[in-house]
């Protein structure tokens, strides 16, 4: 039976690092930002230890960090291709994306 892929993840924001990070056990998978400005943030890099790939850990993190995003009204420049397909593929987070 698969695992749970929620289970025992733990999301957390490091503002001082610029990322945002899911652990899962001792793995971890990462988003990198660079502030443009305190309300615009480029999501250029993500990476998800082989491990936990093929079981959506990327799209997690990416939708945590937009959700995040949307919260705080702070717009997104998707320079990560992956975080661009992302939003591409998922319009509820079209909003955050910087105009």
């Amino acid at each position: 039976m698969p695992s749970d892929p929620g289970g025992d993840e733990r999301f957390e924001h490091d503002a001082t690092a610029h990322r945002f990070t899911l652990s899962l056990g001792a793995a971890v998978a990462v988003l990198d930002y660079r502030e443009h400005d305190s309300r615009t943030l480029e999501c250029y890099h993500t990476f998800v230890p082989p491990a936990m790939r093929g079981r959506g850990v990327a799209s997690r993190l990416v939708a945590h960090a937009l959700r995040y995003a949307l919260a705080q009204r702070i717009s997104v420049i998707p320079t990560c291709p992956f975080v661009a397909a992302f939003i591409r593929r998922n319009t509820e987070y079209a909003a955050v994306l910087h105009r």
